[in-house]
């Protein structure tokens, strides 16, 4: 069955193999540069449009759905969907999906690195062996390593899980926390034991947070959850950077209490928030010794940012074609909801 061609707005860079699948079927609008769209720009852009590929710094909200009556489909290309107004998809009748699952190992993988350099001062060896000043080794830079460390998962969905699988091969003796408790069978397979925040923060020499961003969870790891903290352990940030109070976290490197923080995730990026900062707090990216900061790049893998691509123009295509797009998290139809771990 031939449908006529609709109009397909594409906000961020993405491979060509993508557009030239989603052209052959229909009018694709594409960002071809670097650097995303301002909010006015988006609007404008897609005013007539009838699908659009969301991404990250995305905001499409309940007055950005309302400007594009022609809209049937919002397919996010991330997992998480704190940006995109799901409620007023759904009342619109617009289908909103996500990729569930691409996103999932190397987000893991860039999580365990985060843990690895922080740990063992490899930013600040880096450092030392550019400076000139290297001439061999030294007794310093002593770190921590992650065999027989304590690591402690705030959230075990997913990302924790897979987090959880993979420092199994350290020797790491691992706990977590989540609302949700795994079954014994999964807890052995992981090599996981269930315990309450405060266990975990206080006993924890690394802890991951790897939670969903809500309003209850913002700054879930604020000054008294810090305070709380083993002293001298390693606050590691996978999840959303609004899940931590990152001027509390300064506070607590500039006094010794925390050993040092890791984050591919900031504050600023929350684009839901109204309060957000606008950008990393100053006094966060003076601490050059005892931080780990990497631009948001957990699923900035060749074949991952790929396959996440290709997924979203398949829930498009289908979302157009008239069927139910495979990865949909609401019901415009009404159907029933799908919620995500």
């Amino acid at each position: 069955m031939t449908h006529p061609k609709s109009k397909i707005v594409v906000t961020n860079r993405v491979h060509d193999e993508v557009l030239a699948r989603l052209r052959a079927e229909h009018e694709v609008v594409a960002n071809a540069t670097g650097t995303p769209w301002t909010q006015q720009e988006l609007v404008a852009r897609a005013a007539e449009a009838d699908a659009i590929m969301a991404f990250m710094p995305d905001r499409i909200g309940a007055d950005t759905i309302a400007a594009c009556p022609r809209l049937k489909i919002v397919a996010g290309a991330l997992k998480g969907y704190d940006n995109i107004d799901r409620a007023a998809c759904t009342e619109r009748g617009v289908w909103l999906t996500i990729v569930p699952d691409l996103l999932t190992v190397p987000t893991a993988e860039l999580t365990v690195g985060l843990m690895i350099a922080v740990g063992r001062n490899m930013l600040a060896g880096d450092r030392h062996v550019r400076s000139g000043d290297f001439d061999g080794w030294r007794p310093h830079l002593y770190g921590t390593g992650l065999a027989q460390s304590v690591v402690g998962i705030v959230g075990m969905g997913a990302v924790g899980r897979a987090v959880a699988r993979r420092l199994a091969g350290f020797e790491t003796r691992t706990v977590y926390v989540d609302r949700r408790p795994l079954s014994a069978e999964d807890e052995a397979e992981l090599s996981v034991r269930r315990a309450t925040l405060d266990e975990l923060l206080a006993g924890s020499d690394f802890v991951v947070v790897a939670t969903h961003l809500m309003p209850e969870t913002k700054h879930l790891i604020g000054p008294e959850a810090l305070a709380r903290m083993k002293p001298g352990s390693y606050l590691i940030n996978p999840g959303r950077g609004s899940l931590v109070d990152e001027a509390a976290v300064e506070a607590a490197i500039r006094r010794g209490h925390l050993a040092g923080y890791a984050a591919d995730v900031f504050e600023m990026e929350d684009w839901a928030r109204a309060d957000r900062p606008l950008a990393v707090a100053p006094g966060l990216l003076a601490q050059t010794d005892s931080t780990v900061l990497t631009p948001h790049i957990g699923s900035a893998v060749k074949r991952a940012r790929f396959e996440i691509e290709m997924t979203a123009a398949t829930n498009i295509l289908e979302g157009l074609a008239g069927n139910r797009p495979p990865d949909a998290v609401n019901a415009p139809d009404g159907g029933a909801e799908t919620r995500r771990a």
